[in-house]
């Protein structure tokens, strides 16, 4: 079963369930709506017999993220993460050192839900940096009770050489329009048998050819899914839930930036492929206004 949010004919979106028994939730059911219950009312509101007409299937799919939901992300959770942004950043190495066996991980805000783009939409980069890359990261969906209730593919796009220059423009380095890429759907979290051993492919192509790629696996994750979410619940409230990245451990080595024309296809086993085209500047991303 997959959760996903469409773009009808006529403009308006539906919230559906792709599977043995394609079909539509209720109508108005939104995705916020759906992560302000309960773990155990989330799974009867999917799984309920009754009928459902079937998907439309000319139907876009669009983000599976609407109202005052809004994704975080974890950094420097892979060792991987840690030994790129430490090159990346000569005055500043130590505090990705330090952080990653800190007793309090990093956690940071990346986007409200009308900033983020779905499979097949463009990604950005910022025009005033001169290195951007895509990091594919395990991001769990969270209901408003602090309980994993599914499971997505984020993009999370960021630009290394702002970040490096000072970990203080961390903020401008990863939350812009067009930075954000979730999909292509959310799989329910009692399909995925152990989401610490999913294995996770990075494709970056150019003109037609592979320009990068690289496999990791999430086994190699250094924080627990529960500890992330318990920090981020500490003292904050998400009455229509949150989804929180997890972090990354495909990181293209420097000096390799995304350029614009780049096709970012980012796959994790069992949750289905995150696909966008690369874009620069604000001015390309208009379109989510």
């Amino acid at each position: 079963m997959r959760i996903a949010r469409l773009r009808l004919a006529d403009g308006s979106t539906r919230v559906g369930l792709s599977g043995p028994r394609d079909r539509y939730l209720r109508l108005g059911t939104t995705i916020g709506e759906l992560l302000a219950l309960t773990a155990d009312e989330f799974r009867a509101a999917l799984t309920s017999s009754a009928p459902r007409p079937g998907l439309a299937r000319d139907a876009e799919l669009v983000a599976h993220i609407d109202g005052r939901t809004e994704v975080w992300a974890a950094g420097v959770t892979y060792r991987r993460s840690r030994d790129e942004r430490m090159a990346e950043s000569d005055q500043s190495a130590d505090v990705y050192d330090r952080v990653y066996d800190a007793e309090r991980p990093e956690v940071f805000f990346k986007s409200v839900a009308w900033r983020v783009v779905g499979t097949g939409r463009p990604i950005a980069v910022r025009a005033d940096s001169a290195v951007n890359v895509p990091e594919p990261e395990l991001a769990v969906v969270v209901n408003r009770h602090a309980e994993v209730v599914g499971y997505t593919i984020c993009n999370d796009v960021s630009s290394r050489s702002i970040e490096g220059e000072n970990p203080l423009y961390l903020p401008q380095a990863k939350a812009y329009l067009g930075s954000c890429a979730l999909g292509p759907s959310i799989t329910p979290a009692w399909e995925v048998d152990d989401p610490y051993d999913l294995g996770m492919q990075l494709t970056i192509e150019r003109d037609g050819d592979v320009a990068w790629q690289g496999e990791a696996s999430t086994s190699d994750l250094h924080r627990r899914i529960d500890e992330l979410v318990g920090y981020l619940f500490r003292a904050d409230e998400f009455p229509n839930g949150v989804v929180l990245s997890t972090g990354t451990s495909l990181v293209p080595e420097l000096p390799f930036t995304l350029q614009p024309g780049d096709v970012v296809r980012i796959a994790l086993d069992g949750l289905g492929e995150l696909s966008n085209p690369v874009v620069v500047g604000k001015e390309a991303m208009q379109w989510l206004l």
